[in-house]
């Protein structure tokens, strides 16, 4: 009988479950939206209920799709959004507080009062991360102080603490199983990157009591198996990364020098350093690439926070589409004499920038400027903020050959996009056959494990190309492009 494997990627608008079948083909997949979460200014939150009961309604949507029982499922293999916190009450499973998520910047005071501490260089030595609301371990300080009882709980044992794939671990089975992988944990704020361990004097610093925190486990590794009530079948789930680094894995991305760029809801570069922790001086996050057998291969990474979310802001904010796959054709009738620039900084701006109070503007419109032109400079962002990052990893990282860029994620599907950005970037962009690496990372992670997929260098040998993207744009527009937006960055920055 075919072994399937199934794969949770639960993201930051919407869960989904993909069945892949023993030649790594999709089969069957579920995927379902939840509720964004505004309270305040810069403050984002979900429902970690909703997001369970989205990744539960995924998995038996997918199964049905591929007709099968989960009795015929290898393993399950998890990737999630990173950074975002959940606590909850360990007899009773039920969270404390909404979920606050990764893109919320409420905790931005809290990390000016730790810079000017003096702890910045602590955390950075420790971690490879910046002091930044967009990392897990202020999230926690901050719950612990604002909900009622929860300090004392933390410190009794009764909570637990989790990124979004420790609280679906704990739930998928049944409260057996506190635990993450060594990805998930090197973006919280707390983790050793060097030792592989929780940092004692981190904890201390953020009031963080270590009875909260989850085991840390390879990225291929046993993390229990599924209630046998929820899915009818108990599955072993044998692998677990942070979106990123599944993406990362599932682009083949395993030699040092390789890089991908992932464009989902944010944007995400990771250049892989193999096992060198190289440390930025552009101010990129040094982090871990994943854990296999032990072994740690690391990787700099540039983070930008509104990428996807951009076209989704056309969409329902501005409702000049109706569907976020009518922004590329929509961009290419746009007016060539006009020079638009969009700076989304919804949230702040993450890297290289990292300024958590800059906030989003549009600069350049005229009386003739209308939805083409807007739509064209939010897909132009996304391109200009890839080439920053690009632009800081060629300064930390001296590369002997032409870098090519492997990218996946939503966005991607527009030829148009793909072009602009190969011509910002000066270099080849490749886009493969398979665009759900990030569930497909997580889904050979499990196999993998399972002995039903096969190992490192026959999958990467399996990658395939579907088109690549050369660089057509002349040399002199190009500089005039970029100097428009370097400008139109400069006027949103507070920092």
């Amino acid at each position: 009988m075919t072994k399937f494997i199934l794969a949770i990627d639960q993201g930051t608008t919407s869960s989904r479950a993909i069945v892949f079948d023993g030649a790594r083909k999709i089969v069957g997949v579920g995927q379902k939206e939840f509720t964004q979460i505004f309270p305040q200014d810069g403050w984002v939150e979900h429902d970690p209920e909703e997001i369970w009961e989205s990744v539960l309604w995924s998995i038996k949507t997918a199964l049905s799709e591929a007709k099968i029982g989960a009795d015929t499922i290898a393993a399950i293999g998890i990737t999630n959004q990173r950074e975002t916190v959940v606590i909850w009450d360990r007899e009773t499973g039920k969270p404390i507080h909404n979920a606050v998520v990764w893109q919320d910047r409420r905790t931005s005071a809290i990390c000016a009062d730790l810079r000017n501490a003096g702890h910045e260089a602590l955390f950075t030595e420790r971690t490879g991360l910046l002091l930044d609301p967009y990392f897990s371990g202020t999230k926690v300080k901050w719950l612990l102080e604002h909900v009622d009882g929860a300090r004392e709980k933390a410190e009794a044992g009764k909570l637990a603490f989790g990124t979004v794939d420790t609280f679906l671990i704990w739930r998928l089975t049944g409260g057996k199983m506190h635990a993450t992988d060594a990805t998930n944990a090197a973006r919280t704020l707390m983790f050793d990157i060097g030792r592989n361990q929780w940092a004692d004097e981190l904890l201390d610093i953020l009031g963080v009591p270590a009875a909260l925190l989850p085991e840390v486990k390879d990225c291929a590794d046993d993390f229990g198996v599924t209630d046998k009530a929820l899915l009818g079948a108990e599955i072993p789930i044998l692998g677990v990364a942070g979106d990123q680094h599944a993406a990362t894995i599932g682009q083949a991305c395993f030699e040092p020098g390789m890089v991908k760029s992932t464009y989902g809801t944010g944007c995400f570069a990771v250049l892989n350093t193999g096992k060198d922790m190289v440390r930025s001086a552009n101010r990129l996050l040094t982090t871990i690439a994943y854990r296999l057998d032990g072994e740690t291969t690391y990787a700099l990474e540039g983070s930008i926070f509104i990428a996807g979310a951009a076209v989704q802001w056309i969409r329902d904010g501005l409702k000049l589409v109706k569907n976020a796959s009518e922004t590329g054709p929509l961009a290419r009738t746009a007016d060539p004499s006009q020079h638009v620039y969009m700076v989304p900084a919804f949230v702040g701006l993450g890297a290289p920038w990292w300024d958590a109070e800059a906030r989003g503007a549009i600069f350049g419109i005229t009386r003739n400027t209308g939805p083409a032109e807007i739509a064209r400079a939010a897909l132009e962002a996304v391109c200009y903020q890839t080439r920053d990052l690009l632009q800081a990893m060629r300064k930390d990282w001296t590369a002997d050959e032409e870098t090519v860029l492997r990218v996946d994620g939503g966005m991607v599907a527009s030829d148009w996009t793909m072009q602009f950005l190969a011509d910002v970037l000066d270099a080849p962009v490749d886009r493969p056959t398979i665009l759900e690496t990030t569930a497909l990372g997580a889904a050979w992670l499990a196999g993998m494990k399972a002995g039903v997929w096969p190992g490192m260098d026959e999958f990467a040998a399996s990658w395939a190309r579907d088109q690549r993207f050369e660089p057509e744009m002349d040399a002199a527009e190009r500089d005039a492009k970029v100097a428009g937006w370097d400008d139109a960055v400069r006027r949103v920055l507070t920092a």
